[in-house]
């Protein structure tokens, strides 16, 4: 959503002294403030929902040009987590005798109660959220979300709190979603983006929202079901630590950004130890790529994908890299938006890999039993990555771990879901005869590393 957002049909406004909102959000950009909820009237008025740029989570209403006329929580806590879903609660409740109680948030069921800031609206101060003419989700002014939205719960003139939206599981402990909860909306309520990037309202109300800016794609990454994205915190030559490396459409484009010392290089956020995954890795662009897996996160930014012993890569000449090592596999050359599938089965320790549909090698090549290095290895699990080899150019890169779509462009057409059912893919990774015994690949996700 980093040039996405979306507006309520209605131009009617709702109670503004009284509304819960409650969404779940995965974060991608963590360099710019990056707006929820924004309602803008003027300069000197308006209120916002949003992750500022150190990381923490702002619920502010800003009018007459000071929080002291209307109200504001900053929490002392930061948000930077790129793999996970946040399920955040917001109320505002101008009119409680209590004061410290007209504006609260939950994060992940459990209420925030440290806060760097804190003002609290003064008795029946109007919000300018629910405000429907100037609110938008995903911006205010040049402040977009850059992310992904779930779930999307608005209670007009209602109170509520987190556990009136998620539940702890029974069995794991976990915060999880309910996704149909017993509230009420009021009259400028809505309940949007439950299924997909549905906008159609599902309260029953009919306050559907329409697209204004930006695309709306799709993804099976979920709340209920986490799939593996890029991450952001991996120290590479472009990485988190110079933020000269972009990342985009929930962290699964990728554009290095390389230097003569440096190598722009990405990893995913989720790892592998047992069982048999699939990821699809498209070349847009750039001169000299690697596209395969590592054995852990700790490496230096000096050390690109390939040049160590427990790197597998395929270099744009179809051969393997590992441990600054060329060797021939049988693989074919790759180009600008040719895929690239990568097959990595922990159970027998072998990689395979396939361009555009077509297996470059159906005999394994055998990479290292990473649960033997547990003690060695910071991490002790394989992650798929790409890096740019070339200092003097940067390569652009889109992964499809099963999200069901390259960049913003969701698949069309056939499609296949991996082995256990979950995730989306171009190509077929069920019953391939590989190494003369058919084997089949789940999507990496959170229900594939548990299947």
């Amino acid at each position: 959503m980093a040039n996405t957002y979306i507006l309520v049909g209605t131009t009617s406004s709702g109670t503004r002294t009284k509304w819960t909102t409650s969404f779940w959000v995965k974060r991608n950009n963590l360099s710019n403030e990056n707006t929820i909820y924004g309602a803008y009237l003027d300069n000197d008025n308006k209120d916002k929902i949003a992750f500022n740029t150190d990381g923490t989570l702002q619920f502010a209403s800003f009018q007459a040009s000071s929080y002291s006329n209307g109200g504001n929580l900053t929490t002392n806590r930061k948000f930077q987590d790129t793999s996970a879903w946040y399920h955040i609660v917001c109320r505002w409740d101008s009119s409680n005798a209590t004061a410290n109680d007209r504006m609260k948030i939950w994060v992940n069921g459990v209420e925030e109660t440290s806060f760097a800031s804190r003002t609290n609206p003064t008795s029946g101060r109007e919000s300018l959220i629910n405000y429907q003419q100037v609110t938008a989700i995903g911006r205010i002014g040049s402040n977009y979300l850059d992310g992904c939205l779930s779930h999307v719960n608005f209670c007009d003139n209602q109170s509520y709190q987190a556990s009136d939206f998620g539940e702890t599981d029974s069995t794991t402990g976990e915060w999880k979603i309910k996704t149909s909860p017993s509230v009420s909306y009021g009259t400028t309520g809505y309940f949007i983006l439950k299924n997909g990037n549905s906008l159609i309202d599902q309260s029953g109300l009919g306050n559907n929202f329409s697209l204004q800016g930006g695309t709306l794609t799709k993804t099976e990454d979920n709340p209920s079901n986490v799939f593996s994205t890029l991450n952001l915190l991996v120290p590479s030559g472009g990485g988190f630590a110079t933020q000269s490396s972009t990342f985009e459409n929930g962290s699964t484009k990728f554009t290095s950004a390389n230097s003569s010392s440096n190598y722009g290089l990405t990893l995913s956020t989720l790892g592998m130890t047992t069982g048999k995954y699939y990821a699809e890795c498209k070349k847009i662009s750039g001169n000299q790529g690697l596209i395969g897996i590592r054995g852990w996160q700790g490496t230096s930014s000096n050390n690109y994908l390939g040049d160590t012993s427990k790197d597998y890569a395929i270099y744009t000449d179809g051969k393997l890299y590992t441990n600054n090592t060329e060797t021939n596999i049988g693989g074919t050359s790759y180009a600008d938006n040719d895929i690239i599938g990568v097959f990595v089965d922990c159970d027998n320790w072998k990689i395979y890999f396939s361009k555009n549909g077509s297996m470059m090698n159906t005999t394994g090549y055998t990479i290292g039993d990473i649960t033997a290095d547990n003690n060695t290895r910071s991490l002790g699990a394989y992650f798929f990555g790409c890096c740019e080899w070339n200092s003097s150019g940067n390569g652009v890169w889109e992964w499809n771990f099963g999200n069901g779509a390259f960049g913003s462009s969701q698949l069309t057409g056939t499609t296949y879901n991996g082995s256990d059912g979950n995730g989306i893919f171009k190509y077929d990774p069920n019953s391939i005869t590989l190494d003369g015994s058919s084997k089949s690949f789940k999507s990496l996700s959170t229900k594939g590393l548990n299947a």
